[in-house]
This record gives structure tokens, sequence and C-alpha cells, in this order.
């Protein structure tokens, strides 16, 4: 079995994880902002440098030895000012008097350095250039300044740049790590009390304050009220169950206790009366068992799985047929009438109970030489099934009682459990129908409505 996952740590990574994005967008920012800052800084010191030079060497523009020696004594101030300061970037400073080369700093370097940004900079550091002149006096002054503008990008940048937040996050995590277990201690109480209930005690949850907890604790308290619903109609159902079985198993008690009897054993009559009272007795408890077993699976719950598309006229057909023996023991005539194609999405075994019970009710109340006229048609985007018998009928104002169990309406000579209207109902709803009572006092006509669930029932 899987580990299970941590919703504790799922959080826990979640704030890491959202630190280390500000941390990123932080260094990202950073390093641009640090890449323009430095260009337009090395671009401002080159300009300040460049025409304080360039005022020095104006007072001794006539003396080019001189000012070669001002030029170099002024660098060698810089550079060991820059030394003092571990800055790494290279300086080179040119002067021209009247068009010739009085000073290079460094003669190693080509003329031509790479600017800032271009495609030969990309391999090396760019270099930012300020050129100013004296034409009074033929002065030339060039320096050329590198611009390290990579620097954000090495190993020492990052590094730089990121000490912080590395240092830093495990004081963040402790108040993350805090604040995440004392959220969730609402969740772990909400289960605690579950855990601590009996196992008969499906009363409602009290109310959580927090918002967030609001819908797992209404979806648990609804969950609880479906299965308090459940088991209390279970119950109610084993003890009508048992209550219905009574008469039948009391039958055959008496009955088997008849035959076994010294004074019914010595009277043929007596004795055939008692096996036949047996065998009523048997055949009333198989069929009531029978009964409740097709009631149960009607009323299950739906599962999630697709239900088959059915040729709804042939299975009617078929049901039919099973009926057909009976129908023909009592000179009962069996019409039906159908769509020449229909087709829909079907509980085959629900829908079987259904048919069933209906068409042997029909049977079983039609006198004998009736006739029983069964039709499936469509209309308006759904199939409606009718089955009419010319049996006694039902009266109006049992019609909506006789579908509550074990319900039989008085009077009634046809013996019977009670639970065939009762099957009935629950599987057409199980398959998506409705069903209807109606007749005029000569007979009862029973309509199932189905209406197929998104659209119209298709076609095959």
């Amino acid at each position: 079995m899987a580990k299970p996952s941590s919703l504790f740590r799922r959080l826990l990574l979640g704030f890491t994880g959202v630190i280390a994005l500000v941390a990123l967008a932080g260094f990202t920012y950073v390093a641009i902002e640090a890449k323009i800052t430095q260009g337009a800084r090395t671009a401002s010191e080159n300009a300040a440098h460049t025409r304080e030079l360039l005022l020095h060497l104006a007072e001794i523009a006539d003396d080019p030895a001189r000012m070669r020696r001002a030029v170099e004594r002024l660098e060698a101030v810089r550079h060991e000012m820059f030394r003092e300061l571990d800055y790494h970037s290279r300086v080179r400073v040119r002067v021209w008097k009247d068009g010739a080369l009085l000073y290079n700093s460094l003669p190693q370097l080509p003329a031509e350095l790479p600017a800032p940004g271009s495609a030969a900079a990309r391999r090396t550091n760019g270099w930012a250039q300020t050129v100013v002149r004296d034409d009074a006096r033929g002065l030339v002054v060039e320096r050329s300044h590198e611009v390290d503008d990579e620097w954000m990008l090495s190993f020492s940048g990052v590094s730089f740049l990121l000490s912080s937040t590395i240092f830093s996050l495990p004081l963040l995590l402790v108040p993350a790590w805090l604040i995440v277990g004392i959220g969730l201690r609402p969740l772990r109480s909400i289960a605690e009390q579950i855990e601590a209930r009996a196992v008969s005690d499906l009363t409602a949850l009290p109310h959580t304050k927090y918002r967030e907890l609001s819908p797992l604790v209404d979806a648990i308290n609804r969950l609880m009220a479906r299965l308090s619903q459940r088991i209390e109609r279970e119950h109610e159902f084993l003890t009508d169950a048992a209550h219905e079985l009574k008469t039948p198993l009391a039958a055959i008690q008496i009955n088997a206790h008849l035959l076994l009897s010294r004074s019914v054993a010595d009277n043929p009559q007596r004795s055939a009366e008692a096996g036949q009272g047996l065998r009523d007795g048997v055949a009333r408890a198989t069929h009531m068992v029978h009964q409740l077993l097709a009631y149960e699976r009607a009323r299950a719950e739906p599962d999630d799985q697709p239900l088959p598309q059915t040729d709804l006229c042939g299975f009617v057909r078929n049901r039919l047929a099973a009926a057909a023996p009976l129908a023909v023991q009592r000179g009962i005539d069996l019409e039906f009438q159908a769509e020449a194609d229909c087709s829909m999405a079907i509980h085959v075994e629900s829908m079987a109970a259904l048919l069933d019970n209906l068409i042997s009710n029909a049977v079983k109340y039609s006198p004998e030489n009736g006739r029983i006229a069964v039709r499936l048609e469509e209309e308006a985007e759904r199939y409606r099934l009718t089955i009419a018998d010319q049996g006694p009928g039902i009266a109006p104002e049992l019609r909506e009682k006789v579908f509550e169990r074990f319900y039989r309406v008085p009077g009634q000579e046809q013996s019977g459990s009670g639970l065939g209207l009762a099957i009935a109902e629950r599987a057409a709803e199980r398959n998506g129908g409705r069903i209807t009572l109606d007749g005029d006092g000569r007979g009862l006509t029973v309509t199932v409505t189905f209406i197929p669930a998104g659209s119209a029932p298709g076609r095959s």
C-alpha cells in the first residue's frame, strides 16, 4: 500500500516554493538593475575623469614630456586607489597632442575595443568610451573603462545576492511550520470528533467557525443524514418483512405438525389438506422472499457503470413471452404494439423486475378469457409504456397508497405479498421512469413514462 501524502508537507513545500520564487524574482530584479546602474555609473565616471585629466593637461599643453609625466602620476594614483578597493575593472587612457599619440596606459589592448552590448562584448566585457577634445591646444583625451556588468551572474555575484535568502530560509520556515501546524488543528479536531463516536452515532457534527472547513463539515453531515435515513429504512423493511413472513411460516409449522400427528396420518382427506396447506405456505414464503430480494435490488443505489444501450421493444416482448404460459393457462390474450425500432440505456435487472411485476399483476387480476393490451410508443423525446387489463381496477383514493410496502387493496381474493407495485415504482425510478395508475372501474391502466437522462432517447 502506498504511503499517504502529507497535507502538512504539501503546505510547507508550498511556502518554500513561494519563498524561492520571491528570492529568484528579487535576484533577477537586482541583477538587471545592477547591470543598468553599472553602465550608467561607468559612463559618468568616464566623463568626470576625462574632463579632469584634460584640465590638468591644458596648463602644460606646450610641454609634451611634462604632460606624459603628469598623466602617468595621475593614473598611478588612480590605480593605487582602486587596488585598495579591490576594483578589478581595467581602464585605458590615451592622450594625443596635435594628432600624435602621447600616452597609452594599456598598449597591449587593441585600438578598437568592444562596446557594451555588442557581439564581441558577449565573449568579454564591453568597454565604455569617452573622448574629449581641446582643439585650441591640439589635445585629445580618451578614456575607455571596462564595464563589468556580468558580475551579478558569476558565482561570486550569485552567492552574494542569494546568501541572505539562503541564511534566512530556516528562519522563515520555522514560523511557516508553526503556522501550518496550528492552522491544521481544526481539521484534526474534526477527525478526533468522528473517531470518538460510537458506531451507531450518526448525529450531525457541530458547525465550524472556519469558513474553509464548512463545506467539509456540511458534506459529512449530509452523508450522516443519508446513512441515518437508509439505516432507518432498512430497519423498517426488516421489521415489516419479519412481520409478513410470520403468517406463511406459521402455516408451514401448523401443517407440518398436523402431518406428523397420528390423527391426521390415519385420515387421508385431512392428510391431503394438511399437505396442500404446507405446500401453499412454502410457496407463499418463497414468493415473499423472492419479492423481498427483488425490492432490495430495485432500491439499491445506482453504481457509476454506464448503462447498456438495449432494444426496449425486444426487451418488453421477451418479458411478455416469459409470462405467456400463465396467460395461456387462464385463457388471457396478450397484445403488444410498439415502435418498429426503439432503444435506450436501461438497468437490465431492475427493468426486468418492473415488467415482470406489472405483467404478472395484470395477468393475475384479469378475468379468465380476458385481454391485456401492452403498448410502447415514443412521444416528445420520451418512451411511454402502457399496460391495460380488464380486472377490478384500483379506486382513485387508493392509487397512491398501493405503492407502499406490504399494502394490499381490501377485499382482494388473489394472494400476494403487497410488494409488486413498490418494486415496480423503485425499478422505474432506477431507469428514469415514473409510474401512474388510471382506470374507469372496468380495469386498470398502468403507464410508465421513461425520460432518458441528458437528451432524447437514442435510436439504433
